[in-house]
Parts: structure tokens; sequence; C-alpha cells
């Protein structure tokens, strides 16, 4: 952040060096440093350095008195002195000379000796200047910088300082001062910006005008006084790491200075424009050209790094993937220069960044997510709310601190446990202050936690138990929940932690209702609600009276089957029936992946934890196939396809389902457009659009000339350029749409004529119906009342006299939109206010129909926006229902993730003593290594809660204790152990051992094993090397590399190894052969050269050696 920051670094020969770092929004980078020898440099921009004393003479102080007085470092003495012998081997800061002989009696940087004084006596020298040794700042730094500055006025410094930033010689003394101004005191140049000089004042506990972002010479002076007293060890250098150092830039403040660079931009092109034309016939028009701003901006939301793709597999992942914050990104780090320092968890996080969840791999520790209750405040810093506690008492206000302000406090736990009258309980506190943990004194508290979830950020705070987890695991548990799919039954957890409700809330992925009301109808896609009006009837509601809807229903529609980003799919139903009395912000409607208002990202199953026939082995899940019977995992995605349309050289492309040598069943179920019917089962394929494009043009033969003449241009030569499903894809057609850009056609126009006059019409009924419920409203109002003067609007005239009672009939003469509303229609404040309000409530109505009506025009006319070149966009949108398969990944909270490896018939499963079997077998060695604890808690509370039919919330480090799960499984009538005997499905007996039993909350995640698996046989290959592409998006091989050929090598598989590197890769010839040769029935032929021997050739003649290939076909060799 901008500021100023001090730091210390080692030198290979043991000794410090210190420096300051100045760092404005825009301008000069300021750089002090102390080198080796004592000496203090300025570096400019990081270029060449110069002494310290130079600057300082360069801003006015230009004698060595001046520069030494500034630091304290005179000592003035009189020679007549008689204790003046003490002052020996002290040295003098300038030259003493005999006024009348011009003889020089003592040299600068000499030291005082007794004959030095002798002579001095003699001559009469009244006053002596000398380094002060005891001075705070150290006199070694500065005396040895003035030995090593070779300007001796404030003209010597500002030629040296224009010579090593400009490299040349300044014209003249004004120049070069003015060039020193331009770089730090000139507010067009140079800018420290708030937040810099908020901090710059804070830090050197200055007292500077906020307003003045530029430096100041108290600036740059009590920076180097900061710097000698941490060389002389009074101050320590700045934590770099400290949250206090660091700021958020937020995507408003990044998008302010993408607008001022488009800005200056078009300044530029609008003074190039004014000079170069003739000034008299220039229009606004002409000189401003707005398109370098809208590109600036495109730009920025378009290609920069920190503009993402919203993460939208469930409400949870949208909801975190806003909080979250980036290290990286312009004016930022970069992965690889980020060090273990940078990436750490600092004290400072606490209740501000969560230590927990950060993504493993290169990102780890430099993308992190704000804490539960963390705000950012107008400076940028994040801050954290405590509530304050005075002589040992807590009360309830609640104080915003950042990491600055935190650091001199003492602050208490959130369970730290108070009597009601907000006293601690115990005469021992634990707190915190800075990076320690005392314990203390109530009196010594000055602060306590609000909540103990607050160090967490809102996916961790949705683990239960995270306290007994280890920390990779709990980090694992909260970046896996963001992957969970939404399932087609969502189950809120038996085991929560309280959060649930809020995020589901906070992430808008439900219905909430805008008022209190009856829920008057519901069906499965709109619920309408009768709004409560307590003041209808009296004329001076402002509810009623503002409104110009003029039905009490309000409608909400639902979002039904709608695709994500993810694929993943968003309905809503609602949870509300008819007759229903509801209140302002409760749920009508459940999201996607929400059950009953609660965030639902998973199912609770029964568990054991057991192994099975070697079947979980290493983490792998055995699950029951009721699972699947029951569509508990089943979800479904919705895929988008497109096709584009596009103006080719050789004619327009166009969409039909008259596609050349297709069958009539491949296009059975497109429509004229050639586009498929919503409803429709689509497979891998089928003809999804279909499209034809016209081939190169050749000199037509009579026959299709004579076919041209009878059919017209149908019968042109076009080739099939239709959208066809992808391998894999199996589901149904849920919905269709076609955007096409404005034709010029006369049935086109007819169309638009048409619908141009429906919205005028609308148009001019709205604005009729808005303006006669004004008027209903003002005569409700105003009859009965005594009236003021009122004015006609225009020309001032007396429409009514003052003191007349307003009757309806009068009032119903009245044009009220003409009439002066200042002097106040009546005598009573409060309707005068009343009437100003409904006028305000009407012209904002007037402005949103007005901006509807043109929306709407527009879109009319100038069509939809398609990319240059583009006539037609056709998009296709698929659902696939899947169930859960072997291979699919699923997860539970506490990172204890693993793979399905078989589905087993539910006879097979083990059950437990009363018959009931299991649904999913988990293996016992995931927990002990793993140390995530967490999961064995929430078996046993969740099975306890599945037989007592409760929910249990547990928050996060204030969670259940041992005990009170044990109490509440007694109470369930379970062992306290959570072990049980089960009994093994296939052959009936009960196992040896007792086995953990219980009910657990699993997720299925977004790593469906139907979007991984892949299998190619003929297909695309490289251009150069002729080898098979990679990966299922290009329909690509499987890369046969070194480790493999080994394998194949060690078990003396030639054949097949030969096979594979040519024929099965890149012999072309071979590949054409081998596939003959399987359809005729032959044996397959020799394999020849492959073309990526042809490439090493080429390689090598491309480095200069005479390489050929020698055929030598008499002994069959090449």
């Amino acid at each position: 952040s901008p500021g100023v920051f001090f730091d210390e670094l080692k030198h290979p020969n043991g000794s410090k060096i210190f420096s300051a770092r100045i760092i404005p929004l825009r301008g000069s980078w300021v750089e002090f440093m102390t080198d080796i020898s004592d000496v203090m440099y300025v570096y400019i921009d990081r270029r060449k350095k110069f002494p310290v004393t130079t600057l300082l003479r360069a801003l006015g102080f230009s004698t060595d008195k001046d520069l030494l007085q500034l630091f304290d470092l005179v000592e003035e003495i009189k020679v007549s002195d008689s204790k003046i012998k003490q002052y020996l081997g002290r040295t003098s800061i300038s030259d003493v000379v005999d006024r009348e002989t011009g003889e020089v009696l003592l040299e600068k940087d000499a030291e005082l000796t007794e004959e030095a004084i002798d002579r001095l006596k003699a001559a009469k020298v009244s006053m002596l200047r000398l380094l002060k040794q005891d001075s705070a700042f150290g006199p070694e730094v500065i005396s040895n910088t003035l030995r090593r500055d070779s300007a001796l006025s404030q003209a010597d410094a500002l030629e040296t300082i224009y010579r090593h930033l400009r490299s040349g010689e300044p014209p003249d003394f004004d120049t070069a001062k003015q060039f020193l101004e331009r770089l730090f005191f000139n507010a067009k140049r140079y800018d420290l910006g708030e937040v810099g000089r908020y901090r710059l004042n804070k830090k050197l506990n200055l007292n500077v005008p906020e307003a003045t972002t530029v430096l100041t010479h108290d600036d740059i002076i009590t920076i180097i006084k900061y710097l000698l007293d941490m060389r002389n060890g009074h101050r320590t250098a700045d934590d770099i790491d400290h949250l206090g150092n660091r700021r958020i830039r937020t995507v408003g403040e990044q998008l302010s200075q993408q607008m001022s660079v488009g800005l200056s931009r078009m300044a530029r092109t609008i003074k190039e424009r004014m000079n170069l034309r003739e000034s008299e016939k220039l229009t606004p028009q002409d000189l401003v050209n707005a398109r370098t701003i809208i590109s600036v901006i495109n730009t920025f939301f378009g290609t920069s790094q920190l503009s993402q793709f919203m993460d939208q597999t469930n409400p949870l992942a949208e909801l975190t993937h806003k909080r979250r914050l980036s290290a990286l990104g312009p004016g930022g780090l970069t992965r690889e220069r980020a060090g273990f320092e940078v990436r750490d968890v600092h004290y400072t996080h606490y209740g501000r960044l969560c230590p927990i969840e950060t993504p493993e791999g290169p990102n780890i520790g430099l993308i992190s997510s704000l804490t539960t209750f963390a705000r950012i405040n107008d400076f940028g810093f994040i801050e954290t709310p405590y509530r304050r506690v005075k002589d040992g008492r807590v009360l309830n206000d609640i104080a915003y601190l950042s990491a600055d302000d935190e650091d001199q406090y003492v602050i208490a736990q959130a369970n730290a446990p108070i009597d009601n009258k907000g006293y601690y309980e115990s005469d021992r506190v634990k707190a915190r202050i800075k990076g320690e943990f005392p314990v203390v004194q109530p009196q010594e508290v000055h602060y306590m936690d609000v909540s103990p979830n607050q160090i967490v950020s809102a996916a961790a705070a949705l683990i239960p138990f995270l306290e007994h987890d280890d920390a990779n695991r709990a980090l694992m548990g909260s970046n896996m929940q963001r992957q969970a799919v939404p399932l087609l039954v969502p189950q809120s957890p038996l085991v929560g932690t309280g959060m649930e409700a809020k995020i589901a809330r906070d992430s808008r992925a439900m219905i909430v209702s805008d008022y209190d009301g009856v829920v008057e109808h519901v069906e499965s896609n709109r619920i309408i609600i009768r709004k409560d009006m307590p003041g209808r009837g009296k004329k001076t509601d402002p509810e009623s009276l503002l409104s110009f809807e003029e039905s009490d229903l309000v409608p909400y529609r639902c979002t039904k089957f709608m695709r994500t980003n993810q694929d993943t799919c968003i309905n809503q139903r609602p949870i509300v029936k008819a007759g229903d009395r509801v209140v302002k912000g409760q749920v009508l409607a459940d999201g996607c992946a929400t059950e009953d208002g609660e965030l639902a990202l998973g199912r609770n199953v029964l568990v054991a934890f057991m192994p099975w026939r070697g079947y979980n082995f290493e983490d792998a899940i055995v699950m029951s196939e009721r699972i699947v019977q029951k569509d508990v995992y089943t979800s479904i995605h919705i895929e988008e396809f497109e096709l584009q349309v596009r103006d080719t050289k050789r004619g327009e492309e166009e969409l039909t389902r008259e596609i050349p040598n297709v069958s009539e069943e491949a296009t059975k179920d497109l429509d004229e457009n050639g586009i498929i019917r919503v409803g429709a089962e689509v497979q891998a394929g089928d003809i999804l659009v279909g499209k034809v494009t016209p081939k190169g043009e050749t000199d037509p033969t009579p026959e299709e000339k004579l076919l041209k003449a009878i059919f017209g241009e149908k019968a042109g030569d076009v080739k099939d350029a239709s959208l066809k499903a992808p391998p894999g894809l199996k589901g149904i057609v849920i919905d269709t749409k076609l955007f096409s850009r404005k034709k010029k056609d006369t049935k086109s126009k007819r169309q638009e004529k048409k619908k141009l006059d429906e919205i005028e019409d609308w148009h001019t009924r709205e604005l009729a119906r808005v303006k006669r419920l004004l008027n209903e409203k003002l005569i409700n109002l105003l009859s009965g009342e005594t009236s003021g003067t009122i004015r006609d609007l225009n020309s001032g005239k007396v429409i009514v006299r003052a003191n007349t009672e307003l009757s309806e009939e009068r009032l119903a003469e009245l044009d009220f939109e003409k009439l002066d509303r200042s002097e106040g229609w009546t005598e009573k404040k409060r309707i005068n206010e009343l009437v100003e309000a409904l006028h305000v409530a009407y012209e904002r109505k007037v402005v949103d129909i007005n901006e509807e009506y043109e929306r709407q025009k527009t879109k009319i006319l100038i069509g939809d926006e398609l990319p240059p070149g583009i006539v037609q966009l056709a998009k296709v949108y698929v659902a696939k229902k899947r169930k859960l398969m072997v291979g699919d990944k699923m997860a539970g909270r506490h990172g204890n993730k693993g793979v399905v490896a078989r589905i087993v018939p539910i006879e097979d499963m083990p059950r437990l003593a009363d018959g009931r079997p299991v649904d999913i077998v988990l293996n016992p060695l995931g927990v002990p290594s793993r140390m995530n604890l967490g999961q064995i808690f929430e078996t046993n509370l969740g099975w306890a809660a599945s037989m007592l039919g409760v929910k249990f919330a547990t928050p996060v480090f204030d969670g259940a204790t041992e005990e009170q799960v044990n109490e509440q499984m007694t109470k369930a009538g379970l062992p306290t152990s959570g072990k049980v005997q089960l009994f093994d499905g296939r052959l009936g007996e009960p196992f040896d051992e007792e086995v953990t039993v219980g009910q657990i909350y699993m997720m299925k995640l977004s790593h469906l094993v139907e979007d991984k698996i892949h299998a190619r046989s003929i297909g695309p290959y490289s251009l150069i090397t002729q080898q098979p592409l990679g990966g299922k998006a290009q329909f690509g091989g499987q890369r046969f590399g070194e480790m493999e050929v080994w394998a194949l090598e060690a078990y003396g598989a030639a054949y097949t190894l030969q096979e594979i590197l040519t024929v099965k890769s890149d012999d072309v010839r071979g590949r054409s052969k081998v596939y003959e040769a399987i359809v005729k029935g032959d044996n397959l032929p020799e394999p020849g050269l492959p073309e990526s021997f042809n490439v090493l050739i080429r390689e090598l003649q491309g480095l200069g050696l005479d390489i050929e290939l020698i055929d030598d076909t008499e002994n069959g060799k090449a």
C-alpha cells in the first residue's frame, strides 16, 4: 500500500543496512539507505544514488551548519568558558578564521586541542561550534555523509540531482529547481493518495492535512530521523506481512484507475485533434472518441488476471468466490517470486483472513478468504469487530479495529466465561496482545472477541467439530465443500454449525419475502403474496400513498432448471403453501443445494467404519445400491451447445433441416430452422442444429444450371456443417435459443412494425395509468383541507387563493403537474411533505417506464447484438440426469475424500442388529493418520440426532464437548462408544469386532467419472509430428511415455512396442495400410518409418548438420 516502509538488511560482512522506501500511488519512488560505511544515500526510481545531504541542500538547507542543526548536532560553546578543556578531542563543524589576518585557526573536521584553544583565545574568538556527541541521532551518519557530499550549496545540489536523473547539465538554476519541485511537490506528477498520507502521518506522528497528498519537507526530514533512530537501535523495522502494511484494492478502485487511464488517453487524442484541424468547424462529436474508454474497460473486465469466470457450482462456491482476496494480479506478487513469509499465517490475520481456507498447490497462502465478520474500511484495510471491555466488565457496544489499531490492546477470547452482569467469572483471563498469548487480570483487558467463529471464513465455519481436525484436512474440507454438486433432493445436515441458514440466505440462492402478508397462490414457478397494508384507508399512510401499483399482490418467479457457469442446475422450489402467513425476510422458495432455508450440499447417510473385502482400500468408498435406486446422490446437469452462422467469402451459411447426404431419421427432430425440438432425447452423434455452408465456387455444369433454374438456389453446392452431440452425451433438450442480426426483408419489417406498435401502445397506457393514479391520490390527500396560495408554475398566476376549502370537484379541475409546489398547497406541513414525496415517487416511476420503453424499442430496432461476421447464433441446452457411479468422487466435511469403488447390492451390505443395512462403508485407516477426528464426533452425534429426530448445531471452536455428545447418545439409547455389533450381509454372521456406526454428511463432488471417461480409435492428429492429439477436449489418445516403453521392454513385448510407436501413432502410411488390412481381413503389414524420425532429422538439419536417410533397399534396410 502507499506510505513509507522501513527495512533492515544484513550485509555479508555482518553489518546492518537500514532503508526507508516512500511508495506513492503515482510518481517516483524514493529510497533512503545507509551503507556499510555509515553513509546515507538516496535512490530516486532505483536509479543512480547520491548522498542524502545533497537532497537536503537542494530543499534549502544549504550549509553544513543548517544540516547539522536540523539533526541537533551543533553545540555552541564560549571559548572563554573555564570548562572548555572538557571538549578536547571534539571536532569543529566549520573553519574558524581570524577576522583580522584571515588565518584559519581551526579547520573544519579538525579536533580541538590545547594549542588550538590557546590560538583561539589569543585571536579573541568568542564562540566555537562543535559537533555534538550525545545527540539522540548520533553524529556518525550525518558527518560521514557530509564528507561524501561534493555539493557545497543549493545550486550545486540541484545540479547534481538534475545530472543524475536527466543525464545532462541543467540550463539554469530555476530549471533545476522546477525539476525537483515537479518530482515530489507537484500534485499533477506525484500523488500519495489519501491512504498514503494517512499512513505517513500515523507512522511518523505528523499533523500534515489529509488533503496534502504530495511530499513535504517535514516528511523527508522525519523519515531520515526515523532511519537514524533505527540505526541507533531506538526503532525497529516494519513487518511487511503485517496487515497494517497491506491493503485491499477493491474492484471499484481498480476500475476507477482504468477509467482515469482511459480518460487521459482520450484527452490526449482530443488535444491532438484540436491542433490538427480548423477550430471553427469543430464540434464535440469530432473531438471526443469514447471508444478509448470502452476498450480500456472491456480489457479490464475481459482480460485482467483478477476478472474471473464466477464459480457457481453451488451457493457456497459463489459466496466464497465473491469474498476472495488475492495477492496476485497487476501490482501484486507472482507465484514464482512469493516466498514462505508472504504465504504464512500472520498474527494480524486473526479475525481478518481465514487461516484455513486457501488453495492447495502453487497459490497456497496467496489467495485467501475474508473471515465471517471482517469488513474493509475506507482506506482499504481489513477491520474486525470486538466488544469493548471497561474495568473488567464486558459492554455490548462493538468497535471495528484494523490491524494497526489492534496492536496496542489486550484482547480476550469470545468464550471466556462472564456472568449475567458482564463481569468475568475468573480472575485470570486468557488474552492476546500482538503475537503473544498472556493470561491477564480482567482489569487489564481492553476488548473481547465477538464470536469464536470470527477467525474463520464462511466455508470453514460450516465444518462441525473443526477444532478436532488437523488444519491440513480442514483446508481440504473447506475447499471441497465448494465442489459439491447440488442434488436432486438436497438434505441439510443433521449435525451443523448454525451457519447453514445464514450462508444460504446471504448467497441469494433462495427467494425471500419483501413484505409481511399472506400467501395467495403457489405454483411450481410462481408465488403470489398479498402484502399487509395496515395503513390502507388512511389517506396519509406513506406506504399505500407512494406506491403506484394498483394491486397489493406481489408476484415472485421461481427459476426453473437454469444452467450455471459450471453446468450444474438452479431449480427453485416453493416451500410455502397457499394461505400461509409470512413475515418480511422469510424464505418462500428453496434454491439449489438448500433445504428449508438451510444450506444442503449433500445427504445424511448411515456409515460404518470397517474394511469391506478390500474394496475400500486407500480411501475408496463402498456404497449401497439403495443410494442409486432411491436417487440419493442423483444430480441434474445442463450443458450448453452453440453454433454460429457466419457470413463467409463464398456466401452466407444457413440454418436448415435440409442437410445433404443425411437420412430423414437423423433430422426427424429438427424444426424448419434446423434446431432440435425441446423434449427430444439426444445421444452422441445426433444433430442438434442443422447448418449448411457453401462450398468453393466452380463453374456449374449444364445439369447443375438446369437444377438451379428449376429449384432455385437450394440445389447450390453446400456441405454439412451441423452441430452434433459430442461423445458421451445422453440427455434431453430442455431449451433452445436463436439470436439473429436484424434483416432488411419485407417480412422482418412487417413484424418489426407490429412489435413497435405494441410497445408504443403499452407505453401510452402505462403513462396514462400512472397519471390517473397520481390525480386520484392527490385528490384523496387534499380534499377537505384548507389551501395555501396555489400558483401556475409558468406564469405565477394564482389558481387557488389561500384559505379556500379544497373540495373533490375543485381539485378534479386542476392539472397538478402545471402547479408550483414551492409555497405549499395546504396549511399543514405534513400534507405538503406528502404531496412533495408523491410527486417525487411519480417522477421516478415515469422515468422507469420511459427507460423500459427505450430498452424494448432499441432491442426491436437493433436486433440481437452479435460479434462482427456472425449472422445468427443458435444455442441448445441439454439436461442430463447423473446417478452415482463407480469412479465418482465423494467427500465429507473434514477432508475425508474418496472414490466410489463398488456399488454393492443392498442384501450384501453389513447390517445392524435390527436388520437395517448401512449405506456407505468407509475405511477406518483413513482416520488415525489424517487426524481428522471431527468425522467420528459427527458420526456419533449424527446417529443420536437421527434417532431423536432433531438437528444439532455445534459452532466452530465452541462446539459440543465429548460429555455432551455422550449425553445425547445415552438419551437416544445408543452406546456411548458409538460402536455396535454388525452382521455380514452375505453370510449373516456377526463380524468379530464391534464397528463404529452413525450418520455422516457426505457430498458428491463435481469430479464426475462421466465427464472424465474417454476413448478413441481414429481421431485428429498433430500437424507436425503426426501423432494423435492429447486430452478429452481434442478427442485425443493416451500418451505412451518413457516409463510405459520401459515396462514393455522389460516384458520383451517387442512387436506390441513397435506397433504402439509406429502404426498406432505417427507412421502415416502404415496406419492407413493397417486400416485397409483390418477391413479386408488380411494380415497386418510391416510398420514403416515414424514421422517423428523425420521431425528429428529436420531439427538436426536446422542446426546445420547435413543428415540424410540412405535407402539401402537391396538389403531391406533404410
